[in-house]
């Protein structure tokens, strides 16, 4: 793993340590991609260059008909913009089919660019909305279209000692229209099979007078379905030009096979995801589906939190408790609060953040533990399974899992609860499709969550008719 975490918190400063550190530091952010690679000893770094306190890089903006992403604009953040469902509605879906709620608290869209596979959910979209990408260093700023960005798999022409500071594209509205679709092995926490994004721009005879498609997770880049959208180009979108459309988008593409899905498979599928978008999109059913409030599982922190200097010792407020873990620089948040503050609550079930067990709130947000560089809890405030409960007993949830038989093994449940203790935080009475949501990014191997999920209702229930309070303001 890592030796030391270097965190600036100015972007100028930040460009001058890219420029100055050696080629083998690496840029974390939201960490969901990199502590990945780096427990499995891919592209490993000895040094950590931690930009998440760049503050002037969290935004997300609409000036007129552009709308701008800052670098460490998370996926939270877009789903978040009021303008999300109607302005970048493709994009929007894309986000909320990565990972869990407590990796969109944190992963950061140019972060999905940079990792650069083609099965990243956020790519596609942002091709066919005609993104273009600011990339800075210490000589200055370039921008590049994001077509130009990708060279191969996994590769992009970002330089050592640039990052993305910003993300921009046309809003859609009036005659331009989106959609995002994705195929995936289960209902969440899944990684394409195949995705598909579309803009069309329609003329005032509703005739498509502009088309574009673009593919994922089929080569070693995303594909531009060019054969698809000349087929669309000048005709009425009614069911023979999608009919026509997906028909030509089998000539797009050479698919790959892996262990989602044999290459015949991507084909048949591709066909079929092309003409249900286009039928979706001749409808205007393209938003049917999209939660009008996306569960974020993220409320907003008591007060920005400071941008504290750090010179190797973690100094947090665990559990309202100002705590000092010495040498904790090394370590992931789970293993810090695990080996440094005696707080074993949280567990590591997968070290990837597909389990969930490792759950804990950051600074307002749900987070998997196990992908949170210890050095980026500096300066913030941690609430853990142990610190749940107050000093009148057990959080609701927790005594409705008691009430409800929830409990089996127990190994999952620390996180299981702070998820669902989080929703709670964040609205006042879910329903069974936000509980489900919440706890999408939990794994429990015991039970098929019935008794989960009627303890989340039960304790909602129970809240809503002891506290007649508002429901607090979205992060």
């Amino acid at each position: 793993m890592w030796q030391r975490v270097i965190r600036p918190t100015t972007l100028p400063e930040a460009l001058r340590t890219l420029a100055d550190e050696p080629e083998g530091a690496r840029i974390v952010a939201g960490g969901t991609d990199v502590l990945v690679e780096l427990q499995r000893g891919v592209k490993p770094a000895r040094t950590l260059i931690d930009v998440s306190g760049l503050r002037e890089l969290k935004y997300v903006r609409r000036a007129g008909d552009t709308i701008a992403i800052g670098g460490l604009a998370t996926h939270n953040d877009l789903l978040a913009a009021p303008f999300a469902r109607t302005a970048a509605l493709p994009l929007a879906q894309a986000c909320i089919e990565v990972g869990a709620p407590q990796i969109r608290a944190r992963a950061t869209i140019a972060g999905n660019l940079v990792t650069a596979s083609p099965a990243n959910d956020t790519i596609a979209p942002l091709t066919v909305l005609g993104a273009e990408l600011v990339l800075a260093s210490a000589t200055g700023e370039r921008t590049l279209p994001i077509g130009e960005f990708f060279t191969g798999f996994r590769r992009t022409l970002l330089r050592p000692d640039e990052l993305v500071r910003e993300i921009r594209f046309p809003a859609l509205g009036g005659q331009r229209r989106g959609l995002f679709l994705k195929l995936g092995l289960r209902r969440a926490q899944a990684i394409s099979v195949i995705d598909v994004a579309f803009v069309l721009a329609f003329d005032g005879a509703r005739r498509v007078s502009e088309a574009r498609i673009a593919l994922g997770c089929l080569a070693p880049t995303i594909v531009r379905a060019a054969f698809a959208e000349a087929a669309l180009l000048g005709r009425e979108l009614d069911a023979a030009a999608c009919a026509a459309a997906a028909q030509a988008v089998l000539a797009d593409a050479a698919p790959i096979g892996d262990v989602r899905g044999s290459a015949a498979y991507r084909l048949s599928a591709l066909a079929a995801l092309v003409s249900a978008g286009l039928e979706k999109l001749a409808g205007g059913r393209e938003a049917d589906g999209f939660p009008q409030r996306p569960v974020l599982l993220q409320t907003p922190a008591a007060a920005p939190v400071p941008v504290e200097p750090f010179a190797g010792d973690v100094v947090a407020t665990i559990n309202g408790d100002r705590r000092t873990l010495p040498g904790a620089e090394r370590k992931t948040l789970l293993n810090a609060l695990r080996d440094d503050a005696g707080l074993t609550g949280a567990k590591e079930g997968c070290a990837e953040g597909e389990c969930g067990a490792c759950t804990v709130w950051l600074d307002g947000a749900a987070v998997m533990s196990c992908l949170v560089p210890a050095a980026q809890a500096h300066g913030g405030t941690i609430t853990t399974i142990e610190g749940l409960a107050d000093g009148a007993g057990l959080h609701p949830l927790q005594q409705a899992y008691i009430d409800c038989g929830a409990v089996q093994c127990g190994f999952c449940i620390p996180g299981m609860i702070m998820a669902g203790a989080k929703l709670l935080d964040e609205r006042r009475t879910p329903s069974l499709d936000e509980h489900q949501a919440a706890i999408s990014g939990n794994l429990c191997r015991c039970t098929g969550y019935k008794k989960i999920l009627d303890a989340m209702t039960d304790a909602a229930q129970t809240r809503a008719a002891h506290e007649l309070v508002p429901e607090p303001v979205r992060a």
